[in-house]
């Protein structure tokens, strides 16, 4: 189990607990907030980072990483902590659908599971109230339906390695911030272009320092419309989202290309 909120999250603890009727349950999670980190590992040619035992409720083997949550991954495949049948990676608030899949540590972790074949499910739930004028994260997030995300997350594990589909790819899963009977089912979804809502623009404001620098302001944009066969259109549609993520994989560009053409040059004419 892992998330890039910090292994202080609930939504972690909810899903870890959920988790335990499938087999044993180790917990290893950044010290601190991580969103955004994608799949980076950091520098680990320059850092040691500090790895501790941490307590969570009902949980019997947890560890907090100085380090993203790809980090965190990567020391458990390689037997830090033992050996890993299934990554879980959540429950992050806010969806992960979209272009947003590209930037999200809770989907990059999962990622980075799949590298050594290793089955893997990133766990996202909507969150609707983020953009009330004057409400903070940590406000928005209070009513997040936390046990219905880890439910949909532990129907999913139970049944998922029956499914002979191969290459062991990254299960997304996306919940809307409802309680089980209110939402309208679920659908296998295509990835879709955008998240629900996007920041649309960014501008620069000076900081009150003398130093010339600048504070970036952001404005989110309106809630974008999808049909719910892509995972973005699904979860506004209050249907979860079940999204299989493959490996990154290469094109071959045609035959006369023109990067082809200048790098024959560039090697011809040496």
């Amino acid at each position: 189990m892992t998330n890039d909120d910090g292994v202080a999250s609930e939504g972690l603890h909810m899903l870890a607990r959920a988790m335990r009727s499938h087999g044993e349950v180790c917990v290893v999670a950044p010290d601190s907030e991580y969103s955004g980190a994608g799949a980076a590992i950091g520098p680990i040619h320059l850092t040691q980072p500090r790895v501790q035992p941490v307590d969570i409720s009902g949980i019997d083997t947890a560890w907090s990483v100085a380090g993203p949550p790809a980090l965190c991954v990567m020391f458990a495949r390689l037997g830090a902590f033992g050996d890993v049948d299934l990554v879980v990676s959540g429950i992050n608030p806010g969806a992960n659908v979209g272009r947003s899949v590209y930037h999200s540590g809770t989907v990059g972790a999962a990622l980075t599971a799949r590298h050594a074949n290793i089955p893997s499910l990133a766990v996202s739930q909507h969150v609707t109230d983020f953009d009330v004028e004057g409400q903070s994260w940590e406000e928005a997030i209070v009513g997040q339906k936390w046990h219905v995300a880890a439910q949909v997350a532990s129907t999913v594990v139970e049944s998922m390695f029956d499914d002979n589909i191969g290459d062991s790819p990254v299960i997304n899963v996306n919940v809307p911030n409802l309680e089980l009977d209110q939402i309208r089912g679920w659908r296998f979804t295509e990835l879709g272009t955008q998240p629900p809502r996007a920041v649309e623009r960014v501008d620069l404001e000076p900081s009150n320092t003398d130093d010339g620098s600048f504070r970036v302001s952001m404005a989110w944009g309106d809630e974008v419309v999808h049909p719910p066969e892509f995972d973005t259109g699904a979860v506004v549609n209050d249907e979860v989202s079940i999204t299989y993520l493959s490996r990154i994989t290469a094109i071959l560009p045609p035959l006369n290309s023109n990067v082809g053409k200048a790098l024959n040059a560039l090697i011809e004419d040496a």
